[in-house]
């Protein structure tokens, strides 16, 4: 990431500072974890650091492990924590600044690091846990080409992975082999803290099935949900594959979450909301009997994370914005019986959507 795009992410990042009557925002990265936010407005991607920002300053605190890469990878004032924890590095900064009201992100705090900054720094801590969310939501075009240059090598690796793949592979094999082509072909994997669904048969029908050792057999299908990630940025796919023959059933059942997809993206207009895209989906599926099969909402936003606003979902009240990327994921399972999921990402401009994974098909793929 560029130094100059960290310039005006944290221009709006103080702009949002003043109209919160905020004197500052601390984030904590710790053991690997909550680095997206830190990486959005620093470029910075090592696992373990305290990022302060005030309305003056910016200031990236990490130990000696991550001393050169915070100064090549930053333009924040890099300060050295030496044997001080982060909470207490942090603190000495805070008092340093003078600040009284400072933001942090109580859903990504323990309790016992709460605790600390209260013990280390008696300021008044404010939670705007949604303060960088907001701000991450609307897409640069910087960031949509790297979640377009994600999708591109999903698509690629999924098509290898696809070719390599047949009766009697395992569906643990299979995502073993996906996330390794995704690898070679220069993506930074899949998804990092969340697996890969890969679900054969009569698992099919579990939304969220991790992959086992139940082993793919003719005349049952997979449905296959992964994505890749490129410098940090994610996209989410979810396919279909039928081995040796396709059943009728399910493919007339692809179809219509087909038709429910180009529906939602018909839909997908600046100012709607997301329950009203859901709605558009959800409708076509009740029209066919399958509505009580349909269990989850349509899609969320994507972007650093697999799972960001907006929501596109029965409860989703977000108003839809130029610059919003969404995945559209109409899915319909029948236990016992198995179930399909057909999703792709599309990013919304002022003059309609786009659909970012346009370079995977979007057929029921076949195993001969």
């Amino acid at each position: 990431m560029s130094f100059s795009a960290c310039a005006g992410r944290l221009a709006r990042l103080r702009g949002a500072l003043i109209q919160e009557d905020l004197d500052g925002v601390l984030l904590l990265v710790r053991e690997g974890q909550n680095w997206e936010s830190a990486v959005y407005l620093s470029g910075y991607r090592g696992t373990s650091a305290a990022l302060l920002v005030s309305r003056d300053e910016e200031i990236l605190i990490t130990d000696g492990r991550y001393l050169v890469q915070a100064r090549s990878q930053s333009p924040f004032s890099v300060v050295e924590q030496g044997n001080r924890s982060l909470v207490e590095a942090a603190g000495e900064e805070i008092r340093r600044l003078r600040l009284r009201r400072v933001g942090f992100e109580a859903e990504r705090v323990s309790l016992r690091v709460y605790r600390e900054m209260e013990s280390r720094c008696p300021v008044e801590w404010v939670d705007r846990s949604d303060l960088l969310p907001l701000l991450r939501r609307i897409k640069e075009e910087q960031e949509l080409r790297l979640i377009e240059e994600a999708a591109r090598k999903a698509a690629g690796a999924f098509m290898e992975t696809l070719g390599a793949a047949g009766p009697g592979m395992s569906e643990r094999e299979f995502a073993a082999l996906l996330e390794y082509r995704l690898q070679v072909s220069g993506a930074e994997g899949g998804w990092g803290s969340h697996s890969f669904i890969v679900a054969s048969g009569p698992r099919s029908a579990l939304p969220h099935g991790t992959p086992t050792e139940r082993r793919f057999a003719p005349g049952e299908w997979f449905t296959v949900d992964f994505g890749a990630r490129y410098e940090g940025y994610v996209c989410d796919i979810t396919r279909n594959v039928a081995v040796g023959t396709l059943d009728p059933w399910a493919r007339d059942l692809h179809e219509l979450l087909v038709a429910a997809q180009d529906a939602a993206a018909e839909a997908l207009r600046v100012g709607v909301s997301g329950r009203e895209v859901d709605r558009v989906a959800r409708s076509l599926i009740e029209q066919a009997g399958w509505g009580e099969a349909f269990s989850h909402g349509l899609g969320h936003g994507i972007g650093l994370e697999l799972h960001e606003a907006p929501r596109v979902s029965p409860r989703g009240e977000d108003i839809l914005e130029a610059g919003d990327v969404v995945t559209l994921e109409p899915g319909v399972y029948v236990e016992g019986r198995g179930g399909l999921r057909v999703e792709d990402d599309y990013v919304l401009r002022m003059e309609g959507p786009d659909r970012i994974t346009q370079a995977l098909p979007r057929e029921f793929f076949v195993l001969r």
